[in-house]
Formats: structure tokens, C-alpha cells, sequence
């Protein structure tokens, strides 16, 4: 199946590296003129410039997504300039691992305002026009762990299975005006986090990946650029797991 895409604008967040800066590199790709957030200006930048200099249209936010101030009045510049974000993928995310019992405050708060509520912030913040548009994709980068929890990361667990009922929310909330929400929860795939993963953490890994490797951020790029289509228009209110059948 061909893809069909119509030219439109798009945002990404986490877009400096990893996961994300595969799914900006896709989305330009596809004619698409792609706004790469990311909180440090030295990763969006250069992602930004690369796909302008590659003929495709992109430009750098540097913003700190788990700032809600500065996500609103970054939303009011995107909007004045564009009019309309028509594709929001909330991507960006951190760790902050740790046993409940020596979890602190912090590492909580951060995760979960940099992973979970910052999908709120820049839905909320750019939502509006789509739906006088009546078009629109929200697509989040959930997580396996998500669906399924994993030891020492509660609150990474808890910020994404979050990601995932607001999905659902925002798909039975927005579908009357022809706008799509969907979840993609990735598994183990080759980024610079797991790239810190010890050959014994890989080892163990693979046990409960049935497809016995790690994942790309191209196939996750993928199914962002299937989900950001035309031919998805029909598809809403689910969560992809892209996880080499761990989630099984």
C-alpha cells in the first residue's frame, strides 16, 4: 500500500535525537514541513538544518516541554505563524529510574511532567484550529512498559500508561471533527539510551523479545508516518505496540 500524504505542518517533540529525530526525518520526507522541539537548541538545531539543507522544510523550537508557560506561548507563536499545526507528535521523554521505595519526589515530578503532561500542554495549546480544520493527527510515543509495568521505572510505567488513556480521551473528544489520537509503544529499540544497556541487560532483554532483536527508530518512524497519513483516517483510539512481540 502507498502511502497518500498532502503536504501539511508538523510537530515533534524530543526531535533532537533518537526516536524522534527519525520521526522528523520522516515526516520531511514526505513533503511535510516538520517544527523539531527539543529543550536543548544543540539537538533540534542541527536536525532542523539537516533536513532544510536535505530540501525539505523544518525549523527548531527549543523548548522545555514540562514547562507549561513556555509551551502556551510557543504554541501562540507556532499558530500565528502557521495558522494550524495539523500532525502533533508527542515524543519527548526521560528517565529517571529507580525502586518506589528509593524513588524520590523529583525523579517522579520530572517524569511525569516531561513525558505525560506535556502531551496535555501541547494538545491543548494547538488543538484548536485542527478542529475548525476538521483534520488533524495526534500521535503519542507511548511505551511497552506502559501496557505492562517493569521494575524500577514506576514512574516512567505510570507516565506512559497515562499517555495512553489520554489518548482514548482525546480521540472519543475530537473524532466528530475528524481528528485522530493514537498511541505507538515501542519496546527495545536502538537509541543512546539503550546503547548504555550492559551486554548482561541486553542478554536479558532479549528473553522476553520474541523477535530476538532490538527494534529501529526507523520502523517506529514508520508507523508515525502510516498513522500521519491519509490512508489512516479511520483509525483511532488505539495503541499500537511496536515491540518485537514482548507486549504478546
Amino acid at each position: 500500500m502507498k502511502l497518500t500524504h498532502q503536504p501539511r505542518i508538523a510537530l515533534v517533540t524530543g526531535a533532537g535525537r533518537g526516536i524522534g529525530k527519525a520521526i522528523a526525518e520522516k515526516l520531511a520526507a514526505d513533503g511535510h514541513t516538520v517544527l523539531c522541539v527539543s529543550k536543548n537548541p544543540a539537538s533540534c538545531g542541527p536536525v532542523a538544518d539537516a533536513i532544510n539543507a536535505a530540501g525539505g522544510k523544518a525549523k527548531a523550537y527549543p523548548v522545555d516541554v514540562a514547562d507549561p508557560v513556555v509551551v502556551a506561548q510557543t504554541c501562540e507563536a507556532i499558530l500565528k505563524e502557521y495558522e494550524c499545526v495539523d500532525i502533533v507528535v508527542n515524543n519527548a521523554g526521560i528517565t529517571k529510574d529507580n525502586l518506589v521505595i528509593r524513588m524520590t519526589e523529583t525523579d517522579w515530578n520530572d517524569v511525569i511532567s516531561t513525558n505525560l503532561s506535556s502531551a496535555f500542554y501541547w494538545v491543548k495549546g494547538l488543538v484548536r484550529p485542527m478542529t475548525r480544520k476538521r483534520w488533524g493527527r495526534i500521535i503519542n510515543i507511548g511505551s511497552v512498559v506502559g501496557c505492562i509495568g517493569n521494575p524500577g521505572q514506576a514512574n516512567y510505567a505510570a507516565a506512559k500508561a497515562g499517555m495512553h488513556g489520554l489518548t482514548m480521551s482525546l480521540a472519543r473528544e475530537f473524532a466528530s471533527r475528524n481528528i485522530t489520537a493514537n498511541t505507538i509503544a515501542p519496546g527495545f529499540i536502538t537509541t543512546d539510551m539503550t546503547d548504555k544497556l550492559t551486554e548482561e541487560q541486553k542478554a536479558a532483554a532479549m528473553k522476553v523479545v520474541p523477535l530476538q532483536r532490538f527494534g529501529t527508530t526507523d520502523e517506529i518512524a514508520s508507523m508515525v508516518d502510516f498513522l500521519a497519513s491519509e490512508n489512516a483516517g479511520y483509525i483511532t483510539g488505539q495503541v499500537f505496540s511496536v515491540d518485537g512481540g514482548m507486549a504478546i
